[in-house]
């Protein structure tokens, strides 16, 4: 399903996110970091779908380098979700956005690394002037939304260390994998009404530390 870059597609994904009802936070979070990633919404390539911003990690950094991911990062002290993304996003791509920006959020995905991500929908109106950090970006893809809701475009594996399902994101012959696979996944299925909950989504042993 294509949709066009515009106001009506802003606000039916506003209404689809308002209509998403978040899962409860936990009693006691203090157990996992708090980190924020952002589904930020852009033109596609070809200027006909709606997109989201997908970076490759730089291969300097300590955790997770050369991996896929959405922009985001550690939460700072008395910093909300919604704050550390947009300056994560601002940090990372050189793109700053008003708190209005935002859409919504999807729920909460606790990572094997000990963090509790928190995923903001926003809506990136002027996105021609992103300028990847290079300390922290390798590079950065517009992702189409059309992609995402493919039949083929996510799979479940099984591996020998868990019980849970492991989710895989398939895009241009590579695998991309939770937490990043597992928060898209949710995105398409927010966008298609249907409140598919994804804390049960394993991530591969690779990225548990």
């Amino acid at each position: 399903m294509m949709r066009a870059f515009d106001d009506a597609t802003r606000r039916n994904i506003a209404e689809a996110c308002a209509s998403f009802a978040r899962l409860p936070e936990a009693a006691d979070p203090s157990a996992l970091k708090r980190a924020a990633v952002v589904l930020a919404l852009t033109e596609s390539n070809d200027g006909a779908d709606t997109a989201f911003l997908l970076t490759k990690r730089a291969s300097s950094l300590r955790s997770h380098r050369g991996q896929w991911a959405l922009p985001g990062g550690r939460c700072d002290a008395g910093e909300t979700p919604v704050e550390a993304a947009l300056r994560e996003l601002e940090e990372e791509l050189a793109l700053k956005l008003p708190a209005n920006a935002v859409l919504g959020l999807l729920d909460d995905y606790p990572t094997r690394s000990g963090y509790l991500i928190t995923p903001v929908v926003v809506w990136a109106a002027e996105s021609a002037a992103i300028v990847p950090n290079p300390d922290e970006v390798a590079s950065v893809h517009r992702i189409d939304l059309a992609t995402i809701e493919r039949d083929d475009a996510f799979d479940f594996t099984a591996i020998p260390e868990s019980t849970r399902r492991v989710i895989r994101f398939h895009h241009q012959m590579r695998l991309i994998h939770a937490p990043t696979a597992a928060l898209i996944y949710q995105f398409r299925e927010v966008l298609a009404g249907r409140p598919t909950r994804i804390t049960d989504l394993e991530q591969p042993v690779f990225a548990w530390k």
